[in-house]
């Protein structure tokens, strides 16, 4: 019998385990402020990533790599106060992990102290092998991300679909073994074939989050502007658009800038 949100009074990384020993899939989804992390949070999804996509959904940069340590802290701050049960993970940004594990531990711990988050994420395999160490050592949980990987954009040139060659394949393999070996908790595969997911979820012990992996991993996630059809001229296949909060948004602030014209609101009862 799965556990529904109403037994599961906090989500922990013991709990997301426990889910894929059980095979209950793991529901996750980004949040960047207080109003939509307590209705994702009320909804009763698992897991809230405060991502790095914040640097697209909400600053409008093109990529991931512009945002800031103190921008996502207060980004994941907004989210935590508002969260009573999903377990809140939050990207440590391009330029704060990378090649040097006393800047990432530094990093991680701004990120717990001042947000009070339960996890970070980190994108990359062997080579941050030594700061995923680092900041596990002092107690702080890592979620991996392997395939394609936002932050190495410019490296790959392309958002295509990752590890399609054996080489890369067998790489992503064991990439995902060494991040398990070194105690991460979970990890994301984002764009990878679904054979290929498939065979990582099989091959490791923890907690698979597919975006654009196919279904035979141990969870789902995806953006909330994306999904909820706020942001239109992202539509990748992985992609189910849930809602056309695009349009009502805009249809409901046309009708509101109409009534403001022609002199109907605020009418007498709207009025003190």
């Amino acid at each position: 019998m799965s556990i529904h949100k109403s037994e599961i009074k906090k989500i922990t990384t013991h709990q997301l385990q426990a889910m894929k020993d059980r095979g209950e899939k793991i529901s996750m989804l980004t949040a960047y402020d207080f109003s939509m992390a307590s209705l994702v949070d009320e909804a009763g999804v698992d897991i809230i990533l405060v991502g790095d996509s914040a640097s697209n959904v909400m600053a409008g940069h093109e990529t991931t790599l512009p945002i800031t340590l103190d921008q996502m802290i207060y980004h994941a701050s907004s989210v935590v106060r508002a969260v009573k049960r999903a377990f809140v993970v939050v990207d440590i940004p391009f330029g704060s992990y990378q090649g040097n594990s006393s800047e990432a531990l530094r990093s991680a711990i701004r990120i717990m102290k001042e947000s009070g988050a339960h996890s970070v994420k980190m994108e990359g395999g062997a080579e941050i092998k030594e700061s995923v160490t680092r900041i596990l050592s002092a107690g702080v949980p890592v979620m991996g991300h392997l395939g394609l990987t936002p932050q190495s954009i410019y490296k790959f040139g392309t958002y295509s679909v990752r590890a399609k060659e054996e080489d890369e394949a067998e790489k992503l393999i064991e990439d995902a073994k060494i991040l398990e070996a070194c105690g991460c908790y979970a990890i994301v595969l984002e764009k990878i074939p679904a054979k290929l997911a498939k065979r990582v979820t099989e091959e490791i012990n923890i907690p698979t989050i597919g975006i654009g992996a196919g279904p035979d991993v141990d969870g789902q996630v995806l953006v909330i502007h994306d999904m909820l059809g706020i942001t239109t001229e992202f539509k990748p296949r992985f992609l189910r658009q849930y809602a056309d909060l695009g349009t009502t948004i805009k249809e409901a602030v046309t009708s509101y800038v109409k009534d403001v014209k022609d002199k109907d609101f605020p009418n007498e009862k709207e009025s003190y």
